[in-house]
């Protein structure tokens, strides 16, 4: 399952993206309504910790703790869950008739669920690790 984990972080990164995009546009449609933001939030923090995980041990390990990396993969996908749970309530199953917001609150939801899968698998990979002992405190292995 390890060789998976840096295709991961790459489709996770665009994922984020992505939907960045896509909460900011409806986060402006719907005058800053709380769940869009967190969603647009779980981006921007998603972005931060792929940073952390997959750029520090290759480019400043002494920066990289196992410990920290593990605990913000399990963040993450809490506010990936909490997220898309929250998204898919707020904006229910709403009849589109060619509303480009409601195809973006679609999307936005697809997308939440997706990361929130990434994020799991990214998780769970780094545990399964973390319990081996072999928590990663150098370069990362590509």
């Amino acid at each position: 399952m390890e060789r998976f984990v840096p295709w991961a972080h790459i489709a996770a990164a665009i994922f984020s993206v992505i939907l960045l995009g896509i909460s900011a546009y409806v986060v402006h449609v719907t005058w800053g309504h709380p769940t869009p933001n967190f969603i647009l939030f779980s981006s921007l923090w998603s972005l931060l910790v792929l940073g952390y995980v997959a750029m520090t041990p290759r480019f400043a390990p002494r920066l990289f703790h196992g410990t920290i990396s593990l605990a913000l993969l399990w963040l993450t996908t809490i506010f990936w869950f909490a997220g898309a749970i929250a998204y898919s309530v707020w904006a229910g199953y709403p009849y589109c008739h060619g509303s480009i917001w409601c195809g973006s609150n679609q999307a936005g939801i697809a997308f939440s669920w997706i990361l929130f899968v990434l994020f799991t698998f990214l998780a769970v990979v780094e545990t399964l690790r973390f319990r081996r002992g072999s928590v990663r405190t150098g370069p990362a292995v590509v």
